[in-house]
């Protein structure tokens, strides 16, 4: 009965995001700090990881590629396919899950915590489309984070396959470019949306409907944490089937 009960406030929160809305001038200035925080701040971890990951990529497929008959150019076609379609969309945002969504519910937490909310609401002030809304505005632009992840990841194979001598520019080039399907791109930023969407609510539902004090806000985070990430990767499996079932 509790995790209906969580599923309900959630669904409940989400239409109460988009009511009574908080005046634009206000507004502006808490979405320009949540891309600050949220997408901007994000910018560094995903560039460091999706390099390497990429690099290991190439790498993993080029030493398990033991048979002369299989063309060189699969190395450069391995690493395109897991990074656009697995690992940017999906790995990152449970990267980003840790990052951005313990962000979000130690921050909104916090303000539960010193009874911030509480004073928001007492002034007339809708607080969840006040708390919320711009960081779900701000996470609209997640998508830049993921295109960023894909060509860093694709980088980082070239760059491990060309210099660790594990092939050649032009056969990893090749492996990149050839049999690519426009829809899979589409496919990976369709995921990100939603992943965005995700990122952006379940933090904040942990957040905004945190009790007691300190302790439980590092808690909350936790809890965020995991089930952001048990979302993300149902949802995954489901978009999955449904767009290239």
């Amino acid at each position: 009965m509790k995790y209906l009960h969580n599923i309900g406030t959630y669904f409940i929160m989400i239409k109460d995001m988009f009511r009574k809305p908080t005046k634009w001038s206000v507004l502006k200035t808490l979405i320009l700090k949540d891309i600050d925080d949220l997408i901007i701040g994000s910018l560094g971890i995903v560039a460091f990881i999706a390099f390497f990951v990429g690099g290991v990529v190439a790498i993993q497929t080029s030493l398990n590629i033991s048979n002369p008959l299989i063309p060189k150019y699969l190395v450069g076609f391995a690493t395109r396919q897991s990074i656009i379609l697995e690992f940017a969309p999906t790995f990152i945002s449970i990267i980003m899950a840790g990052k951005v969504g313990s962000f979000i519910t130690s921050s909104i937490g916090t303000m539960r915590v010193t009874e911030q909310i509480d004073a928001l609401e007492v002034m007339g002030i809708n607080a969840i489309n006040y708390l919320v809304f711009p960081k779900f505005i701000a996470l609209t632009l997640y998508p830049f984070v993921i295109s960023i992840a894909m060509f860093l990841g694709i980088l980082g194979g070239l760059a491990a396959c060309v210099y660790g001598g594990y092939g050649t520019l032009e056969d990893y080039i090749e492996g990149v470019q050839n049999d690519f399907i426009p829809f899979h791109m589409a496919y990976a930023f369709i995921k990100t949306m939603v992943f965005a969407f995700i990122l952006a609510t379940i933090p904040s539902f942990y957040g905004y409907f945190m009790k007691g004090g300190a302790l439980e806000v590092g808690k909350a985070s936790t809890t965020s944490f995991v089930w952001t990430s048990v979302v993300i990767i149902l949802l995954n499996f489901l978009l999955t089937s449904l767009l290239l079932g």
